[in-house]
């Protein structure tokens, strides 16, 4: 085994973690159309020397996945998850190349922070570990995947459903960070996702008394779903509180306490379409609605549901013509995994690492449904998803070394 620790190795290469962080945001995966045969390649060849086995696996000949594993001490398999596509982009409206540039402490580019930097830096631990001789004291499985920005089946999906994702915890690398705060995301929110049409009765828009407003309708059905639903506090599982408690903390700062506050201890009742109407001198006979709901972990969806759907029952004309729905999904705050990233990325920052919830949900939630206790943690930035994506080189950096201690860390707290 090599003198040089991991840390001291990744610290030493911080230009070759760079300029591989480069190399993958010069290949443009957005999605859609979510194309990454190219980048799969790239990170084939950047393997291709280390002594692991590499797998590639296809679901859609465009969006194939990398599997590579890194054996260990032990038959414990921590995963590491990290998905390759990436939202599009408007390069107009970027100051720097979207396909990547170097300026100073930042590497700007479509993906920095969402999740290209972190896929770099675990494919810099995997150098690490070969690079030091290092056996890390249980087996690692890295999962880099295609398809997460657009939810599609191509990526995780399908890997969970050939059963190909055998592991007692996860990490996924999804930026978890804000206004420079940290955190470990132990929990997602369930969704209700509706579809509600309306029927009224046509009429000449000079006569709206004539007629009946479908569009009337279809507002007033959600506002009454808001009157009923959004003002009514949850009744949180007592173990996800102190997950609650803590997100509000979290987020207070960049959003207010009070609305932090309702964010989670309240549904949210988002109206994202609402279509309907002919012209603008007629009285709409029809109109359609998709609405959002969102509800904390430790509530059982089902239940809500079926009160939402006593509530459109209850307006007149209003029907639901689709709905999809997921429960909320929690680690517990001081479980070995939890701990270990934590506690590891406290130590490596300096810094208070949150544990708290995600607003939303994504591939932990499908993760943790399929039995694998998953967080989701990488240092970022705000800029997600916005024109000059960044992340700074330190911010690579730490999270290759975090990656490189989450193994020792996490089997030390397994074994307690």
């Amino acid at each position: 085994m090599s003198d040089t620790t991991l840390p001291e190795y990744v610290r030493a290469h911080r230009e070759d973690l760079v300029a591989l962080t480069l190399d993958l945001l010069g290949i443009d995966t957005s999605n859609p159309p979510g194309d990454t045969r190219e980048i799969v390649s790239e990170i084939e060849q950047f393997l291709d020397p280390l002594p692991y086995d590499v797998e590639r696996l296809v679901a859609d000949p465009a969006k194939p996945n990398l599997l590579v594993r890194v054996p260990g001490q032990t038959d414990h398999t921590l995963l590491y998850n990290g998905h390759l596509d990436t939202v599009p982009f408007d390069a107009d409206a970027w100051t720097y190349d979207p396909l990547g540039e170097h300026v100073n402490d930042r590497v700007y580019g479509r993906g920095a922070t969402d999740m290209k930097g972190a896929v770099a830096s675990m494919l810099f631990a995997i150098q690490a570990f070969a690079a030091t001789d290092a056996v890390p004291p249980v087996d690692l499985l890295f999962a880099f995947v295609s398809d997460e920005e657009v939810g599609g089946d191509a990526g995780l999906p399908s890997l969970l459903e050939d059963g190909r994702l055998d592991a007692d915890a996860c990490v996924i690398g999804e930026p978890t960070c804000e206004a420079g705060r940290h955190s470990v995301t132990v929990a997602d929110r369930g969704s209700i996702w509706l579809t509600l049409e309306a029927s009224g009765e046509g009429a000449h828009g000079s006569r709206p008394p004539l007629g009946v407003n479908a569009i009337d309708r279809l507002y007033e059905a959600v506002e009454t779903m808001r009157e009923r639903f959004g003002s009514k506090r949850l009744e949180i599982a007592a173990d996800v509180v102190p997950i609650i408690e803590e997100s509000i903390e979290y987020y207070a700062s960049s959003m207010g306490e009070d609305v932090a506050r309702e964010l989670f201890w309240y549904p949210s009742i988002n109206l994202g379409v609402l279509e309907g109407g002919d012209a603008i001198n007629s009285v709409p006979q029809s109109a359609r609605a998709e609405v959002d709901v969102r509800l904390a972990a430790g509530i059982h969806t089902p239940d809500v549901l079926a009160e939402i759907r006593d509530c459109v029952a209850d307006c007149e004309g209003i029907t639901i013509a689709d709905v999809s729905w997921s429960v909320g999904t929690a680690e517990v705050p001081d479980s070995p995994l939890v701990e270990a990233v934590a506690s590891t990325a406290a130590a490596v920052t300096g810094t208070r690492v949150y544990r708290r919830s995600a607003t939303g949900g994504g591939d932990a939630k499908k993760l943790r449904n399929a039995g694998i206790p998953t967080i989701e943690f990488a240092l970022g930035t705000d800029t997600v998803h916005a024109p000059d994506e960044y992340v700074p080189v330190d911010l690579l950096v730490e999270n290759a070394i975090v990656y490189t201690q989450l193994p020792s860390a996490w089997r030390s707290q397994i074994k307690q």
